[in-house]
């Protein structure tokens, strides 16, 4: 499906996201079954979370702290009175035939997530109606020939919270850069480990598509089942030109859930909104409304992290490193801090960036392993810094040789590698002249072409002074000597 982009041009796209995030409780929501991920179905269950008769439900406080952390860094209202509700319907994975969830009194109201969609320059306040605590469902497993359907109960009970926005959403990019800055601060919050593929972190999208003069929304569809950031990007891509090629086509569009096919980019109908039950709400009658005062809100306060968008800012603004950088320094938590404690151990602060964001990440991925698992720290890593730019070292041994080296040696520090291998630059004439004297004897023809307006060829000549010293030749100090003696 192609539409001409004077077609899509006409129309506006209008997007509202409901993602639900797995809290990272060792404890269910009500109960204390273990909420471990990938355990043999129906082993972490219990008369609780299966709603045996006569069973109370007790609420998993630190569910409740973690849900404050995400309402204090979107800028959310803090709910002082908070009600829990039965949202009844029947399914095979709820084993209660209700799941309790906040429906008039959500934890977090309004609030705000920013964005910088791609290719945008300007960043973009995406507004949220709400984020709301409740418990999960079971999983239900269909078989291959689809006779049967298999039940797994141990997700039942665990804790999510529901952040819901307004519908501030006007593309897939926007949509794309949201999820992502949604998944970097539960990251950040440690209350989530955002994984979409193990479903800890799903997304449901809300679509319609209005002419851009029109005054109100269309007619919106609900889609789902998109295990991926990207599949999330793709799905309203597709589902944004489908309902316009309706609209096109003077067809009505049918308000409805649909399903996500990641192997064909497309959707297929599940369920009429008019065919969706009626949920009857009403106030859980085993929990007492939960109050949240400013002492319970202070303290969770004086625990927060620094957050993403504030440390790119500090690196911008403090260290003057390119916001390309700082974006990419940020995404991950550890690295972040990582960055800003060796940015205490030297000035150099885009040398600093280029390392971590080259060799260390480098090395940290061809290992598969984090930064919480990196052996140099931030004092070495900025001794390394130091030496090169003190002009002792040249760049390609501090990488190739003396990296290599600190990884090996938990106690030895850069200098102390660089002495011992016999790594020092030589800086002065009387070493570095000789060896130029070699290498324009031993490239006689090079030197005419060089002499008869070949410029460029002093790279070649440095090089080659480079490798016959080992790199212990300094490359600027070589470059003065090589042009005196060539002219």
């Amino acid at each position: 499906m192609s539409l001409d982009k004077s077609i899509r041009d006409q129309y506006r796209v209008v997007i509202g996201l409901e993602v639900h995030a797995q809290l990272l409780t060792e404890s269910k929501l009500f109960c204390s079954d273990s909420t471990s991920f990938g355990a043999s179905p129906n082993t972490h269950i219990s008369p609780i979370s299966l709603g045996h008769p006569g069973t109370l439900p007790k609420l998993n406080k630190k569910a409740v702290d973690y849900a404050i952390k995400m309402g204090l860094a979107c800028e959310c209202k803090i709910t002082e009175e908070n009600i829990f509700a039965r949202k009844n319907y029947f399914y095979p994975d709820l084993p209660k035939g209700y799941q309790v969830t906040q429906d008039k009194a959500p934890i977090c109201v309004g609030g705000k997530v920013w964005i910088k969609a791609k290719g945008e320059t300007e960043e973009k306040a995406i507004a949220l109606n709400r984020i709301h605590m409740e418990e999960d469902a079971g999983k239900s497993i269909h078989t291959e020939d689809a006779s049967d359907t298999l039940v797994d109960y141990n997700r039942a009970g665990v804790p999510l919270i529901e952040i819901v926005t307004e519908p501030d959403l006007r593309s897939a990019d926007e949509a794309y850069a949201f999820l992502t800055e949604v998944r970097r601060l539960v990251r950040y919050l440690e209350i989530c480990d955002g994984n979409m593929e193990e479903g800890s972190l799903r997304c449901d999208a809300n679509v319609s598509v209005m002419l851009k003069d029109a005054k109100e929304y269309g007619s919106k569809v609900e889609v789902k089942n998109m295990n991926s950031i990207r599949n999330v990007h793709r799905a309203i891509e597709h589902e944004a030109e489908r309902l316009i090629l309706l609209l096109e086509q003077g067809k009505k569009i049918i308000s409805e859930t649909r399903d996500f096919d990641a192997a064909t980019g497309t959707t297929s109908s599940l369920r009429n909104k008019e065919e969706l039950n009626d949920y009857r709400y009403f106030p859980e009658p085993d929990l007492s409304p939960l109050i949240v005062d400013e002492a319970w809100i202070k303290e969770i306060k004086a625990r927060m992290p620094a957050l993403p968008r504030e440390l790119q800012q500090k690196f911008i603004e403090k260290y003057g490193i390119p916001e390309y950088d700082a974006q990419v320094l940020t995404d991950n938590k550890g690295i972040a801090l990582y960055f800003d404690a060796l940015c205490q151990e030297t000035s150099n602060y885009k040398s600093a960036s280029n390392w971590i964001m080259g060799t260390v990440k480098s090395y940290l991925n061809e290992h598969n392993i984090g930064i919480d698992q990196f052996s140099i720290s931030p004092k070495k890593l900025g001794g390394l810094i130091q030496l090169v730019d003190a002009g002792k070292v040249s760049n390609t041994v501090a990488n190739q040789q003396i990296f290599i080296e600190m990884l090996k040696s938990k106690e030895a520090d850069a200098e102390t590698i660089a002495v011992e291998a016999n790594l020092l630059q030589e800086s002065s004439s009387d070493s570095i002249q000789p060896i130029i004297d070699e290498v324009i004897k031993d490239m006689a023809d090079k030197v005419k072409e060089y002499k008869s307006g070949r410029k460029g060829l002093i790279g070649l000549f440095v090089g080659e002074v480079m490798k016959r010293s080992k790199g212990k030749a300094d490359p600027k100090k070589t470059n003065e000597l090589l042009q005196q003696t060539l002219k």
